[in-house]
């Protein structure tokens, strides 16, 4: 009996376990990719209240805040490389109910960013093809790229490497053909003031932007959730999140300066294609310059869309496994060896949201606006957790083995905790709506929590994490 106990658990065991396959390279593809998106759209947005001169200091203070965040984040996922991630972290420091905090609000964060994303790809589709509708192409989108994850974590890799690889050659295109039109005097005038009428001034703008520098690198923590997947997690994953994170700060800045030195930024700050609008001061609306950048722009789309359902399938499998969701969804793909119930679970939440005009539309703000802001609570709400459970386990797990360790601590991870608090009570000044929505879903899912701890009783041996 006693043998037969034995291999039906490491039998369930195999039966929820992920397959080692990512290399270095793969994984600084899936942290970049993950967020180049943020380069394309949505950032321009934060010109409108606080101005060129204005968002650049939201956006150094965002950048320091994701610098530090994630020079002390490396900590965590090498010493505890679970798919999991923030969920793991915080369980192992704070017990079940922070891991269902950290949980929530990063399958909150991961589930709510494809959407946008993915009406950005229909919107993009929809000028080259107006016939089609771009809720349609958005939905086409998700059924192509949960099917090219299902097939495999390595092909899916390969992909999103490929892609970012594209993305960021384009962006050092645009950069190129905007420069010899790049005036600083463009850049500056009026860089105190936001291009809205109903700006209240550089410092009120500053505050109201910081969503839009968030943008810039939200998701770039979902390495963490294939580091179960990581040939070697704790050598492989500080590289990449790294140069990573480097990567995408020198980016942000470069595409944010040569566009607004290109023309007239008022014209840029309000629009969902900035980058295209901002060549077109420079080589005019018909050149062949535009055309590539319009097609090329869906590789940026894609590989941020690509990755976070790479991020939000293995959070929810994580979450399935340990009993925190039903069972059924951290079933492995028996050829595959990918998630594939996780895979489609959040991309029926993810298209229902795309078709929820009524129900997310609210607040005055737009469909993309509110599933964005949605995505940001997760997020930030994740980093403060994250970081309260550096300090914790350093104190109360002082042996555990860390093959990084954050540099400057207790100041990195200091710094990262106050400026995400600071985030977060922004958010909620200037989002209350949404704060209500965002809250309402934790306490929905705190009580679907309580009410369901036979699950996590009865869930498999983790042998990554014991609780």
């Amino acid at each position: 009996m006693k043998s037969e106990s034995k291999s039906q658990h490491i039998g369930s065991v195999m039966h929820h376990e992920l397959k080692q396959t990512l290399g270095t390279w793969q994984l600084w593809g899936i942290a970049v990719g993950l967020v180049i998106s943020g380069e394309y759209f949505g950032w321009s947005y934060g010109w409108a209240s606080a101005g060129t001169l204005g968002f650049i200091v939201t956006a150094i203070f965002v950048a320091a805040m994701y610098t530090t965040f994630i020079f002390s984040f490396t900590e965590l996922t090498t010493s505890i490389p679970h798919a999991g991630g923030p969920f793991a972290y915080a369980r192992q420091a704070f017990g079940s109910t922070g891991g269902y905090l950290a949980g929530a609000a990063t399958l909150v964060e991961f589930v709510f960013a494809p959407p946008a994303i993915a009406l950005a790809i229909g919107a993009y589709l929809h000028v080259q093809f107006p016939d089609l509708e771009p809720k349609h192409a958005a939905m086409g989108a998700y059924l192509v790229f949960m099917a090219l994850n299902i097939v495999g974590v390595q092909i899916a890799a390969a992909f999103e490497l490929l892609v970012t690889l594209l993305a960021i050659f384009e962006l050092l295109v645009f950069m190129g053909v905007v420069s010899p039109g790049f005036r600083w005097s463009n850049f500056t005038m009026g860089g105190w003031s936001g291009a809205n009428s109903f700006s209240m001034g550089s410092f009120h703008g500053m505050f109201a932007a910081i969503p839009f520098a968030i943008w810039f690198f939200l998701a770039i923590e979902g390495v963490a959730m294939a580091a179960e997947e990581a040939k070697n997690p704790r050598r492989s994953i500080p590289i990449a999140y790294i140069t990573g994170i480097l990567t995408l700060v020198v980016l942000a800045l470069g595409v944010m300066v040569f566009a607004g030195a290109a023309g007239d930024w008022t014209k840029l700050s309000n629009i969902n294609d900035p980058l295209p609008q901002a060549m077109k001061f420079i080589v005019g609306e018909h050149s062949g310059w535009m055309h590539m950048l319009v097609w090329l722009g869906l590789f940026g789309l894609v590989a941020s869309f690509h990755g976070i359902i790479l991020g939000y399938s293995r959070q929810i499998f994580a979450l399935a496994r340990a009993g925190y969701l039903p069972e059924w969804l951290s079933t492995v793909h028996p050829r595959f060896k990918t998630p594939h119930r996780a895979i489609l679970a959040g991309g029926v939440v993810g298209i229902a949201a795309i078709y929820s005009d009524e129900l997310i539309q609210f607040g005055g703000q737009t469909l993309t606006a509110n599933i964005v802001t949605m995505s940001v609570f997760g997020a930030i709400v994740m980093y403060i957790i994250s970081m309260m459970s550096l300090f914790k386990l350093r104190r109360t797990a002082p042996d555990m083995e860390r093959p990084f360790r954050a540099p400057l601590f207790p100041v990195f991870p200091a710094f990262a905790l106050v400026a995400a608090v600071i985030c977060l009570a922004t958010m909620v000044y200037f989002n209350l709506l949404v704060a209500i929505v965002f809250a309402i879903f934790l306490a929905l899912g705190y009580v679907y929590f309580l009410l369901t701890r036979h699950q996590r009783d009865a869930a498999p041996a983790d042998v990554l994490l014991e609780e």
